[in-house]
């Protein structure tokens, strides 16, 4: 099966994860894409398949003769959609030999800018697949899974010598809860590489360290006609302590290895008040002072105004791989030389958010991340090209052909 025929099929699942699930998956709904993959991974005559009761499948195509002393591989792809847009009946536009030219998503009317995307022109002649404009396409990280698949039954019926290659799909990586249930005991590959990118040439060893922040605001409220040096309006203190961060230290003013402080939820009035924020830096030292400058704010406004007024939580939620992988650069030296191999740039650029392959590097799985091909993630100008998607699945092929002793 080609990777857009796969992609397409996968596309079609309705696999968002849910903010407020409290179990894995947090939505039921995925175990329909699971229950599919399951069956190609069988089908595909692989070892070891399982699908377990939290939606993880895995299995493994066991090594050809002479090379079952190299390391076993992984490979990982999460089967959610970001429940920041709707990944509900997608209708994908197939843009065969585009033009180079801004795109009309036909299901609302909305357009796909060049000048939004530049990536695009380098999609000029290639295969174009974008969103109708009402949903999501799912490219993140439905590519992913189709260009893995696609690279092991091209390496089935090809023949091609390999090691031991584990393969693992999983529920929820868009909340932050992939690798939770994930079974190193069960998956047994030394190293592995998440798909999980943008551009197909990239493999991403660096991410951020991250932390989520929530200060509770605790007012004091009596009639305003009386209020005269009694009232803690907890409204206006919440605007307070958000006026105290640097307003061009948020997302919208950063890029690279610039962290950021994210505002991501406010509410409250007079008696209570609350505000979310997440926190972002690659630097771990920066990283710290950005807490320790939310924890100076929380005792300043005690201070000011009473003991209890201000509760600050702080919440860890990843840490920067480049740590463990310092020490493994083997791996991303792997990757690159597939890369090249191909006629492609590697590149290797800091991801501005954290993977599931950053969280199973610190629980024992060196794990880099590499690229799909897809761009415009999590909303409605998600796109990706069939060639790019053929391309990883040629890197694929060139990693797992090469395994290391």
């Amino acid at each position: 099966m080609k990777v857009q025929e796969r992609f397409l099929k996968y596309v079609s699942y309705w696999t968002t994860s849910d903010e407020e699930g409290q179990n894995i998956p947090t939505s039921d709904r995925e175990f329909a894409l699971g229950k599919e993959l399951e069956q190609e991974l069988k089908d595909l005559e692989l070892s070891s398949v399982i699908l377990t009761d939290h939606c993880y499948v895995y299995g493994l195509l066991p090594a050809t003769s002479g090379m079952e002393g190299k390391k076993a591989i992984g490979l990982i792809a999460h089967m959610d959609t970001a429940p920041d847009y709707s990944g509900k009946d997608v209708k994908p536009q197939i843009l065969a030999n585009y033009d180079g030219k801004d795109v009309i998503l036909p299901g609302n009317g909305s357009v796909l800018k060049v000048s939004d995307f530049p990536d695009l022109i380098s999609s000029v002649g290639k295969t174009l697949i974008t969103t109708d404009g009402t949903t999501l396409l799912g490219a993140d990280d439905k590519a992913g899974i189709a260009e893995i698949l696609t690279a092991l039954e091209q390496i089935i019926q090809n023949k091609i010598p390999h090691g031991d290659i584990w393969v693992g799909f999983t529920p929820d990586e868009e909340v932050g809860m992939g690798p939770d249930h994930f079974d190193l005991d069960y998956f047994k590959a030394d190293y592995a590489y998440t798909v999980d990118g943008d551009y197909e040439g990239e493999i991403a060893y660096e991410n951020f360290n991250a932390a989520s922040a929530d200060f509770e605001i605790h007012g004091v409220n009596v009639h305003p006609g009386e209020a005269k040096d009694i009232m803690i309006n907890a409204a206006l203190v919440a605007c307070e302590i958000a006026s105290m961060l640097p307003e061009d230290e948020t997302p919208s003013h950063t890029c690279d290895r610039e962290g950021f402080y994210h505002l991501t939820d406010m509410k409250g009035d007079v008696a209570s008040a609350n505000l979310s924020y997440i926190v972002r830096d690659h630097d771990q030292d920066i990283f710290e002072s950005r807490l320790n400058r939310l924890r100076t704010i929380e005792v300043e406004m005690n201070q000011k105004y009473g003991a209890g007024t201000v509760t600050l939580t702080i919440t860890h939620s990843y840490e920067n791989m480049i740590s463990i992988m310092k020490d493994h650069m083997y791996i991303v030296d792997l990757a690159k030389r597939a890369i090249s191999s191909i006629g492609i740039s590697p590149v290797s650029r800091p991801v501005r958010g954290g993977t599931d392959g950053a969280r199973l590097s610190f629980m024992g799985l060196p794990c880099p991340n590499l690229g799909t091909g897809g761009y415009g993630f999590h909303g409605p100008y998600e796109h990706i090209c069939v060639e790019s998607m053929e391309s990883v699945v040629k890197i694929l092929i060139e990693i797992l052909s090469h395994p290391i002793d």
